[in-house]
Parts: C-alpha cells; sequence; structure tokens
C-alpha cells in the first residue's frame, strides 16, 4: 500500500516526506485555500518542491490537481486540464465522477493527460474509472461514515470488481475523505492501493496509550539501574 498526503502546505508536505516517506500528494480546492495562496501560486509551489526532492515522474510521485469545480463540461474540463497538466510531469489531473467528468477522463487518458476520478461514493461510480482507463479512482470514505455507511465493504466490493474485469492496478484506487487511524485500518484490510489523509490522521496513528505508559516504564527501570 501507498500512502499520500491530503494537503497544499509545503511545510507538511516536507514534515510528512521526511518522517513518513510519503508516496505522493493529492490536493482539492479546500486545501489549496488552506495554504493560503493563489491556485496556481500553490501547485507550481509543489511543483517545485518536487523537482528540488529529485522526484520528477508521474510514476515516482504522483500529485493530484483538481480543475475548477465550477466547470460543468467535458469540454471546459479537458481545456482546464491541459493548462494544468503541463507544469509539472508528476501532475494527475482531478475531475469529480459525473457523466461529463468521465467523459472528459476518458479523452484526457487518450491523449496521455492522466486523471483521477474524484469524489467517488458508490462502486457503481468507480466502474467508470477503471473503464475509462483513469490513473487513480478516489472514493471517499470519511463523509460516508459519517452517515452511517459501512466502508469497509465499500472499499472490497470496488477492489472485487477491478480484480474481475482487470483493473485492479491499472487504475488504483485511493482512499480519501479519511479522518481516523481506524479508517486507515479498514482501507488497508479491504486492499485499496492507496490512502490519502491529512498529516494529523498520521500522526494520531502513532499514539497508543501502552506505548506511552511502556516507554515511561522503561524510563524508570532505566532511571534505576546503575551506568
Amino acid at each position: 500500500m501507498k500512502y499520500f498526503l491530503d494537503s497544499a502546505k509545503l511545510d507538511e508536505i516536507d514534515l510528512a516526506y521526511r518522517t513518513f516517506g510519503i508516496d505522493g500528494i493529492t490536493t482539492n480546492p479546500r486545501h489549496i485555500m488552506a495554504s493560503g495562496k493563489p491556485f496556481l501560486t500553490a501547485i507550481h509551489g509543489i511543483a517545485d518542491w518536487v523537482e528540488a526532492h529529485d522526484l520528477s515522474g508521474i510514476d515516482r510521485f504522483p500529485v493530484s490537481v483538481e480543475v475548477n469545480p465550477h466547470l460543468e463540461s467535458a469540454k471546459d474540463m479537458v481545456k482546464a486540464a491541459k493548462e494544468i497538466a503541463p507544469i509539472s510531469k508528476n501532475f494527475a489531473i482531478k475531475i469529480p465522477c459525473t457523466v461529463e467528468g468521465v467523459s472528459a477522463a476518458r479523452e484526457l487518458e487518450k491523449e496521455g493527460i492522466r486523471t483521477n476520478l474524484t469524489l467517488v461514493f458508490s462502486p457503481s461510480q468507480a466502474i467508470w474509472a477503471g473503464r475509462m482507463g483513469s490513473l487513480f479512482v478516489s472514493p471517499f470514505i470519511g463523509w460516508k461514515e459519517a452517515n452511517g455507511e459501512d466502508c469497509r465493504k465499500y472499499i472490497q466490493d470496488i477492489v472485487t470488481i477491478y480484480r474481475n474485469y482487470g483493473y485492479l492496478g491499472k487504475t488504483q484506487i485511493i482512499c480519501a475523505a479519511i479522518r481516523t487511524p481506524k479508517q486507515m485500518v479498514d482501507c488497508a484490510v479491504a486492499g485499496a492501493d492507496i490512502i490519502t489523509t491529512g498529516l494529523d490522521v498520521y500522526l494520531e496513528s502513532m499514539k497508543h496509550a501502552y506505548t506511552t505508559q511502556g516507554i515511561g516504564t522503561f524510563c524508570q527501570a532505566w532511571d534505576n539501574t546503575a551506568v
């Protein structure tokens, strides 16, 4: 499994790469807004960071960048994608999983621009990402679980469908909108290719009360042992 960081903040990206060895980055309009930078400034900054760390190439370190969410037609999404994609060899273009979005992804993939079909909330939507040959599909987790849905089964179904029809590995499944370490585990157990989440969730996943207790116990023993 690969682990991506869901962020557009360079300090978080740098920390996550140094600490956890993240394998890629996903962004969306909310992350760009949180970075405090204009859209083009933010994505150029990420592209420069990737280049500075010798991670050039979408196969080495993918970076998902979303088109303007106001765009409704495939034609406009394709046009926007063609303006964004040349900024970095690492960019995969995030397209919403709508009828027009699927059409745009199909055309972009034919032209060699890799895509990430996002805002996926059902296995039936995920089928089209695989059929169109998108590099990534992003089924959302947190929002569904907040409404009481079983997300492990949801991801397992997508994995099974992709395996049945030869999409598995060709279209990589990114579990997105992950809010807790438990959701990370559920996606790993279900067989997803990638998890993407915020730095706070990765840091939280490292915590356990018994680890803290154990360090305290060993510190006390160390302090009471003659050197």
